[in-house]
């Protein structure tokens, strides 16, 4: 039989039991013990929701203003890339039933043939470490720079880092140390333009030194406020002896296209429009991290060869990025990152590539992106997918997270367990274990054994309930 039918077969029967899975996970019930609140997507719907204070408290006046300055860049990058509008996004609330979301699993798969991780450019089999690091791996950043998330040009400001204020508390009776920190960027070249990064660290007042880190895309306010019931992914963090972090990315670069001639991409653009292969907010966000791992080396109290980085929706797809082109990130927790972060763009399943080069979301990525969602290209003309970002962080600890079915579905909850399962023969070359399948695990069944997993836990758009996995998972690979 052809190669390529069996291989259509095999894609067909795997997708067939993952759609039945779900079902029989919708009757299920959980309250999860411990939930990450973040700006987040209800099951199935797409979230306008921006950092607090992106529209002025709700001021219309604001709010039309804002969106005049991001119809104005959105228009600007259509003609720098040369293409006409996009195809519209999926929409869960329309009427109409073409727009609507796909989540039928037997129909989800319109481009199933990924391109090969491990295989070059240039058609050569990728047999050995040396190869995927000289000339794969290189292939592959390059090509998410080109197409996906832009270039950090070459001309970014230096960060400086102060302490503003450092407190000793109490954090669930563990005394600990609540230290504030401030990344100023040099704003010399273009003074009108002020970036100053803010993050914070919270750690044992022990007296121990070399802790490993938990990063956080998260926000300010107090660091030690817990939301939900049970213990904090930070009260947890904390009792093992380890450092908890979180950096705010709306410090570094807003979540809006009405933003993108300030913060850093607009620092280092001057206050002008972007070009078509610059950086979006995805790779500014990691930026920022790389930055704050910067600091994290200056100072023996952690242990900068031990970070993780962890967030949620667009932060989890910031995560994934961040540790994909940043080599000193040791793991990975991705929740519910959706397109752009662990699920295919070759997918039907929940959001598209539609929302994502949308006026209210293209400034996550670079301008180029635009093209494969505007006819008459499609998906299938990217030379990338998502599995090869997973793939780039290999051998390095990568836990991929989704919620439930009902609750994370937008997200393509099957979807990023596919492009884990084709990240694996990286992970393998490498001499590590992957996810060990291409069948989907289902609820509360995680793929936990390899250097690569997966796990979906009950719940919904949330990292809460796999905390103390991917805890557990971070000691094992990172620690021991």
């Amino acid at each position: 039989m052809n190669h390529k039918v069996m291989k259509t077969l095999k894609y067909f029967f795997g997708t067939m039991l993952m759609a039945c899975i779900p079902f029989a996970a919708n009757a299920q019930l959980a309250s999860p013990s411990s939930v990450t609140t973040q700006p987040s997507q209800q099951a199935g719907r797409p979230s306008l929701l921006r950092p607090f204070g992106m529209f002025g408290g709700g001021n219309r006046v604001n709010q039309d203003s804002l969106r005049r300055i991001t119809a104005a860049d959105y228009a600007d990058m259509l003609a720098k890339v040369g293409v006409g509008q996009p195809r519209e996004g999926r929409q869960p609330n329309s009427t109409d039933e073409s727009k609507q979301p796909n989540y039928d699993e037997l129909t989800a798969n319109p481009y199933p043939f990924y391109p090969d991780p491990l295989v070059t450019e240039g058609g050569k089999k990728v047999t050995s470490a040396k190869m995927w690091y000289k000339v794969r791996r290189p292939e592959i950043v390059r090509l998410f720079e080109d197409n996906v998330y832009g270039r950090i040009p070459d001309n970014v400001p230096s960060v400086t880092w102060k302490v503003t204020n450092e407190e000793k508390k109490d954090f669930a009776g563990t005394p600990v140390v609540v230290r504030y920190l401030q990344g100023v960027v040099d704003n010399s070249g273009c003074p009108s333009i002020k970036v100053e990064i803010q993050a914070n660290v919270v750690y044992p007042d022990n007296g121990k030194q070399h802790m490993p880190v938990i990063i956080e895309f998260g926000f300010g306010g107090d660091p030690l406020r817990s939301f939900g019931r049970g213990a904090s992914w930070k009260q947890m963090v904390i009792e093992r002896g380890w450092a908890a972090a979180t950096i705010n990315p709306s410090s570094i670069q807003a979540d809006s296209g009405s933003g993108l001639t300030s913060g850093i991409i607009g620092l280092c653009n001057k206050g002008a429009h972007r070009q078509p292969t610059d950086w979006g907010s995805l790779r500014a966000w990691g930026w920022g991290l790389s930055r704050l791992i910067d600091y994290l080396e200056t100072d023996k109290t952690f242990d900068a060869t031990k970070c993780a980085i962890e967030g949620v929706s667009r932060y989890g797809k910031a995560s994934l990025v961040a540790m994909a082109f940043d080599q000193r990130v040791a793991a990975g927790f991705i929740a519910s990152s959706g397109k752009a972060g662990a699920a295919g763009w070759r997918r039907d399943c929940g959001e598209s590539i539609g929302n994502i080069v949308s006026d209210g979301e293209y400034h996550w990525v670079c301008g180029n992106l635009i093209k494969y969602g505007t006819d008459p290209m499609t998906e299938n003309d990217l030379p990338v997918d998502q599995h090869e970002l997973i793939a780039l962080c290999a051998p390095r600890a990568c836990f991929i997270s989704t919620g439930s079915w009902n609750g994370d579905k937008w997200q393509d909850v099957v979807g990023s367990f596919i492009s884990a399962s084709k990240a694996s023969p990286v992970y393998e070359l490498l001499g590590y274990k992957g996810v060990g399948t291409d069948l989907f695990p289902g609820m509360d069944n995680g793929l936990m054994e390899g250097r690569l997993t997966y796990r979906q836990h009950h719940g919904g758009h949330e990292a809460g309930p796999n905390w103390p996995f991917f805890l557990d998972f971070f000691e094992r690979e990172v620690l021991k």
